[in-house]
């Protein structure tokens, strides 16, 4: 009864999915893929919270309580770099505009208004969960638990999940693109007026093995993961770099703080590009240099570096979806040194 009531929920979401996807092709029948991912950002109205992740996953909340991530949530609106930052961009409070809401905290509709309830959480990652939290955390029925799980179930669960909107781990991709599309601050007046910094010095290895590292549930340690995803990581995280660089550049419009912060940006990611052709051999990272070559740095070029941006966005994704790290070896030497 319970992988007929599975299934029912299966063919009914999945019928959602594809009337929701007619809605959302009609709105953005105007853009390509990756700008219209781009201009997408997390509803409000289909977070469910870290407590929900938390019922399955309870180490890996627990040690997220004390990350950065989480205690942005009562630290940033006190810091004084926030206060400054504010004050120059108008913002009255850091918790109601959307300049610091988008990054910085998780939104959730609450007695029918929209408030922070969180920091950076697990749904900032991998996707509003109100559409896939109940499906990613059934297994079955009853008394069936993730390693008695029927395969073609975890199979059926995951496909589940992932067409409501969950973003897995195993998504390179798809998980980092979240990541550089906040560490980079694509928000050219909060930089060049506001102050904010013009991106962190982030890297998808590094950042990523630091306080949790996303292997908890396989595990039961906070270990960092293996070699063949670190090597993963840092490639699919240098295109991802200059993608968002591009894009800074690209909707840039003043020779300013900003401009000129994405344009030595997609110039560093492009060189660390160059070098990891040297070392491993993927047609897609020539594509993605090729492109880039094509590229003008400059400002009032957006069609060209939007469309460069585009193109990046696709090598980027088939080489995350081709490969597993095993062909890679050669880029070991290039990998940071992680913290123990």
């Amino acid at each position: 009864m319970e992988n007929t009531a599975f299934l029912a929920r299966l063919y009914q979401a999945l019928g959602a999915t594809a009337l929701m996807l007619g809605f959302v092709l009609g709105a953005l029948s105007g853009l390509a893929p990756a700008a219209a991912e781009q201009e997408m950002h997390l509803d409000p109205a289909m977070v469910r919270g870290p407590d929900a992740c938390g019922e399955c996953h309870k180490s890996s909340v627990g040690i997220w309580k004390d990350t950065h991530h989480a205690t942005t949530f009562k630290n940033l609106p006190r810091s004084d770099k926030a206060k400054e930052i504010a004050k120059a961009m108008g913002i009255r409070r850091v918790k109601a505009e959307s300049d610091c809401l988008g990054c910085h905290f998780t939104s959730s509709v609450v007695d029918g208004d929209v408030k922070p309830i969180a920091g950076i959480t697990c749904e900032s990652c991998h996707g509003a969960g109100k559409n896939y939290i109940d499906v990613h955390s059934d297994f079955g029925g009853k008394g069936v638990t993730a390693e008695t799980e029927d395969p073609a179930h975890k199979t059926a669960r995951y496909e589940t999940s992932e067409a409501e909107g969950m973003i897995r781990p195993s998504g390179v991709y798809a998980v980092a693109q979240n990541c550089y599309g906040c560490h980079t601050v694509p928000n050219e007046k909060l930089v060049n007026v506001g102050g904010h910094p013009a991106g962190s010095k982030f890297e998808l290895v590094g950042w990523s093995q630091g306080e949790v590292r996303h292997n908890i549930w396989y595990t039961k340690e906070n270990n960092v993961s293996p070699l063949e995803r670190q090597r993963m990581m840092y490639i699919v995280g240098q295109a991802l770099d200059l993608e968002f660089a591009l894009r800074g550049v690209a909707k840039a419009t003043e020779k300013a703080k900003y401009a000129v912060a994405m344009a030595k940006r997609a110039k560093i990611a492009e060189k660390r590009l160059q070098k990891i052709a040297e070392m491993v051999d993927a047609p897609e990272i020539q594509a993605i240099l090729a492109i880039a070559d094509g590229a003008k740095l400059k400002l009032n070029n957006e069609e060209q570096l939007t469309t460069a941006a585009n193109g990046v966005s696709v090598e980027a994704k088939k080489l995350a979806d081709t490969y597993d790290g095993s062909q890679f070896a050669g880029v070991d030497s290039l990998l940071p040194k992680l913290d123990k």
